[in-house]
């Protein structure tokens, strides 16, 4: 079986991880970096950290609307698809490469399949929402991290073939916690921490709602932590908003997958605007406050790890001194789930 997988940004990275070394075991891959998240903190850190093996082909493609960016990668990435000639095409996510990697392939011929398949926020303001369902529809195997996901794909009579595999996340987050939660911090570090992330567009890009960000992480009665997103970086920039961001909260550079997670797992909460970061904060067992008024990790909100609260600074700071749920059901899977997306493929490709 030959797949030629398309990857370009962290949590992809991360998603990788968990099925490329299984899938090159016993079969053949194309790994395309379409360069979506193109500096050494959000690339080459991620394959030098967790083994990934090295893209076969890097575009270097990023920058730019949505729109262009996604018209930039659709171009360069229809010749490889033709040239590579694979049986089948996997994508993860909700990215723009996820959505020119599919569309490539289908155009080509080339059967789909997407890794979380099923991902719902219904919000589509989102350009990610967006992404998610189209890939979805045009998919020949629909890999669903969760039963709530095939729910969704059942509801909208989705023309592939859907599995339940579990959450790929899962895999690396059982390997990665357990490593990191042993290694210091530094001994100036604050004892105790509210880590954030913030970089969609819907808050930093406007400015009211990027100066209604900041009132919201100043008024956080606890130490707050942010690894600063270049994206957010540019922006806090541009407003001015930059210095007094640095004068109240601690802020870090981007961060690998591993200095992230050990960041995450002493918490004593999170705040985010991130879907993958609201995952992490579950599997680590960690509250989070979500910056956002939907998701597409719902679960996470009925279990009680997780409150949505947008940019109201009251509501962050009364979801903070929320207790913390007695349980943590197993929502997504057992850690296994690269070994399932493996075997689905192979399954899928053997009966064509």
């Amino acid at each position: 079986m030959k797949v030629l997988t398309v990857i370009g940004n962290r949590p992809q990275f991360v998603k990788a991880a968990a099925v490329s070394r299984t899938l090159r075991a016993a079969h053949e891959e194309w790994l395309v970096h379409t360069g979506q998240h193109h500096d050494d903190d959000f690339s080459t850190v991620f394959f030098e950290e967790l083994r990934i093996p090295r893209p076969e082909i890097v575009l270097d493609i990023h920058g730019g609307s949505n729109t262009s960016q996604t018209a930039r990668m659709l171009e360069a990435l229809e010749p490889i698809v033709r040239d590579v000639e694979p049986d089948v095409v996997l994508v993860y996510g909700d990215t723009n490469s996820t959505l020119a990697g599919g569309l490539a392939s289908a155009q080509a011929g080339v059967p789909v399949s997407h890794v979380e398949a099923g991902m719902r926020s219904f919000d589509r303001r989102m350009p990610e929402e967006l992404n998610r369902v189209l890939v979805d529809h045009l998919s020949s195997l629909l890999l669903a991290p969760s039963q709530t996901a095939v729910d969704n794909l059942r509801a909208e009579r989705v023309a592939g073939a859907v599995e339940l595999v579990g959450d790929v996340m899962v895999d690396m987050a059982y390997a990665i916690q357990p490593i990191v939660q042993d290694t210091p911090l530094p001994s100036s570090f604050p004892s105790q921490f509210v880590l954030a992330t913030a970089h969609r567009a819907g808050n930093v890009d406007d400015p009211d709602r990027l100066r209604a960000l900041v009132a919201l992480l100043r008024a956080v009665p606890h130490k707050v932590v942010l690894p600063l997103h270049p994206r957010t970086r540019a922006r806090l920039e541009d407003a001015g908003l930059l210095d007094e961001v640095e004068r109240h909260l601690l802020v870090l550079p981007p961060l690998g997958y591993l200095d992230f997670t050990s960041l995450l797992v002493r918490a004593r909460a999170v705040l985010t605007d991130s879907g993958g970061v609201q995952k992490e904060a579950y599997l680590a067992g960690v509250p989070c406050v979500t910056l956002r008024d939907t998701t597409e990790w719902v679960e996470t909100v009925s279990s009680g790890w997780n409150v949505l609260v947008d940019l109201d600074a009251s509501a962050a700071v009364s979801a903070l001194s929320r207790p913390m749920p007695s349980e943590r059901p197993e929502l997504y899977g057992d850690g296994r789930a690269g070994e399932r997306v493996v075997a689905a493929l192979a399954s899928f490709v053997g009966s064509r």
